[in-house]
């Protein structure tokens, strides 16, 4: 039988081992510091003055920093750069800016965005008020010279080419413009290579994104330009002498062989006019919804697409109609004419509204600019002038081209642009509101 052991001397019995777990625990404040048996601060001292005699005393003269709840980095010492170089750095690079600064800003620009007049001073104004009138002032002068620098982004005017001394703008490719402008603007440049259907007639939407051009051996189609997206495109198998968009690029009104015909943007042909008949040219004038014709007979016939009745069928008394083209400022139609004049009409009118002796030989092309101010025109005789459609329609300039014009068209900025043949060339004026001028082309573009 086994029997416990006796406990030793070194082994303290059990009471006296009780009493040691009760021993008071140690303070935080004391000089050798333990934790608790449960882990837990202990309270605050009870006597004072005891624990002011424990704690270390502290000097009184030392300056000893607070201490921050938040917790900060350690801060080395910064090492002194050996030849530092005390002035701001001006240029990544390290190349010296020969303009340090900001741009100086002229007196005369500044001075168009100031509204406060610093010549005019309140006589008996307090010392409150005048500080408040120095610092709006201040205030003023900075955003005047902020404004005025700012100036120089804006898009006021249409930039153009401008060629170094003694260069010729003429001489300048397509394909260098394309490399030299941004992104954006090098997008806009395509090329179609249309041999197969032509020659052709096109035409651009009244929003200018979708383009339909249409072939003298039936080739009808209808494109978005910026995505390059195909619409619709078809072959009507037989001659196409022109093509316009209605209001909408939804519709698309197209002069056949032998009618008119109207399309929609799928190539679904829903409308088949008989009464317009051998039309050579169309015009659509958007404000009034109606389509100008010009036929082989002579006749100028004027359709609403509305209701899709004939307004107006007037006889030119001038032969076969193949030069037609409108007046965006005014609806005015203008046609050209085989004995060298341009005759204006309007469908409450059933003579021409004006008629201009322009040529001596039959016109071969018309174009008016977006404001309704200049007319141009090309004859047989190789001469292309420039009218003024306001006074007593006086030719403004006239230039004799080596190859008669058989194409004519105005941009919105106001320039001229001429074809002839496989070249285009195009003339500048001095502004929007000035006319083109005749004597050098701007730009010179071969079709390949």
């Amino acid at each position: 039988m086994e029997t416990a052991p006796k406990p030793s001397k070194d082994v303290p019995p059990k009471k006296n081992r009780l009493q040691a777990k009760r021993k008071k625990p140690r303070r935080y404040w004391d000089e050798e510091t333990t934790l608790t048996a449960a882990g837990a601060s202990p309270g605050p001292p009870r006597n004072k003055k005891r624990n002011r005699e424990l704690r270390p005393q502290r000097p009184k003269n030392t300056n000893i920093a607070k201490k921050s709840r938040i917790s900060r980095k350690p801060q080395l010492p910064k090492k002194p750069r050996e030849g530092r170089n005390l002035e701001p750095q001006r240029s990544v690079s390290g190349a010296q800016d020969p303009f340090p600064g900001p741009a100086p800003v002229p007196v005369e620009v500044a001075r168009k965005f100031r509204r406060i007049d610093k010549s005019k001073k309140l006589p008996h104004s307090k010392s409150k008020t005048r500080s408040r009138l120095e610092v709006a002032e201040a205030e003023e002068e900075e955003i005047s010279i902020k404004a005025a620098r700012s100036e120089l982004l804006l898009a006021e005017e249409p930039g153009f080419l401008e060629g170094e001394d003694g260069e010729d703008t003429a001489k300048i490719r397509q394909a260098d413009i394309v490399e030299a402008v941004d992104i954006a603007s090098a997008a806009k440049h395509f090329d179609l290579n249309l041999r197969q259907f032509g020659p052709y007639r096109l035409n651009y939407s009244p929003t200018g994104r979708h383009l339909a051009f249409g072939g003298h051996r039936g080739h009808v189609a209808a494109l978005d330009w910026v995505t390059k997206r195909l619409m619709c495109e078809i072959n009507v198998m037989e001659a196409v002498r022109d093509i316009r968009f209605l209001h909408s690029e939804a519709l698309l009104a197209v002069a056949q062989n032998r009618w008119l015909h109207i399309y929609d943007n799928q190539g679904i042909e829903l409308h088949c006019i008989r009464r317009c008949d051998r039309v050579t040219r169309l015009e659509f004038l958007p404000f009034h919804f109606l389509l100008a014709t010009a036929s082989e007979t002579g006749f100028l016939t004027y359709l609403d697409v509305s209701v899709g009745k004939i307004v107006a069928a007037l006889n030119a008394r001038a032969g076969r109609l193949d030069v037609m083209t409108k007046n965006p400022y005014n609806a005015v139609i203008h046609l050209g004419h085989s004995n060298g004049t341009v005759s204006l009409w309007s469908p409450a009118m059933k003579e021409p509204l004006a008629k201009i002796l322009c040529h001596r030989g039959g016109v071969r092309a018309v174009a008016v600019d977006s404001t309704g101010t200049y007319m141009a025109t090309s004859g047989l005789d190789h001469q292309l002038k420039i009218f003024d459609l306001r006074g007593m329609f006086q030719p403004l300039s006239a230039r004799t081209l080596p190859q008669g014009a058989g194409h004519l068209a105005f941009s919105q900025r106001g320039l001229l642009a001429a074809g002839m043949g496989d070249v285009v060339n195009i003339w500048a004026g001095q502004g929007k509101a000035s006319p083109p001028s005749l004597e050098q082309p701007y730009l010179t573009h071969r079709l390949s």
